[in-house]
C-alpha cells in the first residue's frame, strides 16, 4: 500500500480521511464496513483505526467479592487493518500507542503488522485514564517519542534486545500528535511545540491535529511550526458535533475552545437533532474555510459521528 504522506502529496484535491474504533468485545467487524461503505464514495485516502489498552475494572463475583480485572474492550486494532486493506483496497493506519501496551507487545504488533503489509502507522502516547499503574514502568514507553525510537530501531532491522530482524520488506511510514490549543500536560505552548519539532526531526512523516473548532487556532499554530522549520503537512483533525452535551464535554475531556458563535448556536439547541444540525451546518462552514486556507488533507474523527460526517462530506467533496 502506499504511504499517507504520497497519498496526499499525489492527491489532485483535499485529501479525505477518517478514524474508526474496533468494536467492543464481542461485537462483528460488520460495524466497522458499515461506517465505511456509508463513507467510500467520498474516496477516503486512508482510515485509521484506533487503539485500545485494557482497563482496570471493578467486577462483583457470584459471592458477593469485589475482583480487579484488566478488560480490552475494543481490541482486534491490527486485524481490522489488514482486513479493511484486503476487503477495500484503502490504505489502513492503526494506532500504535506506548501507555499500556509493553515494548514487547509493541514488537510483535510491528511484526504482525509487517508480515500482514500494513505499512502505515500513527504513533501515540494513548490515554491514561484507568490505566493500570502497578506494573513495572520499566516495560513501558513514557512518551509517544520514546515508541518512535523504538519503531525507528525496528525499521534499521534492530529488534528490542539488540538482535537483528531480517528482511522487513516496507519500513514503517508513519504521522505523530500535534496540538494546536497545546497538550493538557505541556507546560507551555512552546514547549509543546518544541515535542513536536522533535517528533518530525525524529522521523515522523506529517502531524495530525487534536479536534479544533477555531481555524484561526490551526493556522496560528501551523504558522509557529512553520516558524520551526517544520515543514511537514500538518493535518487538521475535525469533528462534527452530534449532542447537545458536547458543548460542555468536549472542551473538558479534548482540552479544545469553542468559538463563541459555535457556542451560542449550541445553547440554544432544545434537543440533540438540533445541535446535530448545528454541528454539521459548523463542520461545513470550518471544512470550507480550511480548503480555503489550501490544508493538503482534512482527517475526520468518525465516532459516533458518521452521519454526520457523510452529510458534510456530501457538500465539501
Amino acid at each position: 500500500m502506499e504511504t499517507v504522506i504520497d497519498l496526499i502529496k499525489n492527491s489532485q484535491r483535499t485529501a479525505f480521511s477518517f478514524e474508526i474504533l474496533p468494536p467492543l468485545k464481542g461485537n462483528s467487524i460488520q460495524s466497522v464496513y458499515q461506517v465505511i461503505d456509508k463513507l467510500r464514495e467520498f474516496e477516503p485516502k486512508y482510515i485509521n483505526i484506533t487503539s485500545h489498552h485494557s482497563e482496570v475494572i471493578q467486577r462483583e463475583e457470584p459471592d458477593g467479592s469485589i475482583r480487579t480485572v484488566n478488560l480490552r474492550k475494543r481490541p482486534g486494532s491490527v486485524a481490522i487493518a489488514s482486513a479493511i486493506q484486503n476487503k477495500y483496497g484503502i490504505t489502513a493506519v492503526p494506532h500504535l500507542v506506548c501507555k499500556g501496551f509493553t515494548k514487547d507487545e509493541t514488537e510483535y504488533g510491528l511484526i504482525d503488522l509487517n508480515f500482514l503489509g500494513v505499512n502505515n502507522l500513527l504513533l501515540l502516547r494513548g490515554d491514561v485514564k484507568r490505566l493500570d499503574l502497578t506494573k513495572d514502568p520499566e516495560w513501558y514507553h513514557d512518551h509517544a517519542t520514546d515508541l518512535q525510537q523504538q519503531v525507528n530501531n525496528f525499521n534499521r532491522g534492530i529488534a528490542l534486545d539488540g538482535s537483528a530482524i531480517e528482511d522487513i520488506e516496507t519500513p514503517f511510514s508513519y504521522g505523530m500528535a500535534c496540538y494546536p490549543e497545546m497538550h493538557e500536560e505541556a507546560l507551555s505552548m512552546e514547549s509543546d511545540i518544541r515535542y513536536a519539532k522533535m517528533k518530525v526531526e525524529n522521523g515522523a512523516e506529517y502531524l495530525v491535529t487534536q479536534m479544533f473548532f477555531d481555524n484561526d487556532r490551526y493556522d496560528a499554530f501551523v504558522a509557529r511550526m512553520r516558524a520551526e522549520g517544520v515543514t511537514v503537512p500538518i493535518i487538521p483533525g475535525i469533528k462534527p458535533i452530534v449532542f447537545k452535551d458536547q458543548l460542555t464535554v468536549i472542551p473538558k475531556i479534548f482540552h479544545c475552545t469553542f468559538p463563541e458563535p459555535l457556542t451560542q448556536a449550541l445553547r440554544q439547541c432544545k434537543n440533540d437533532d438540533e445541535a446535530k444540525a448545528v454541528g454539521i451546518e459548523w463542520c461545513i462552514a470550518q471544512c470550507r474555510d480550511l480548503m480555503k486556507r489550501g490544508v493538503p488533507s482534512i482527517h475526520f474523527y468518525s465516532f459516533l459521528a458518521s452521519d454526520s460526517v457523510r452529510q458534510v462530506a456530501k457538500i465539501i467533496y
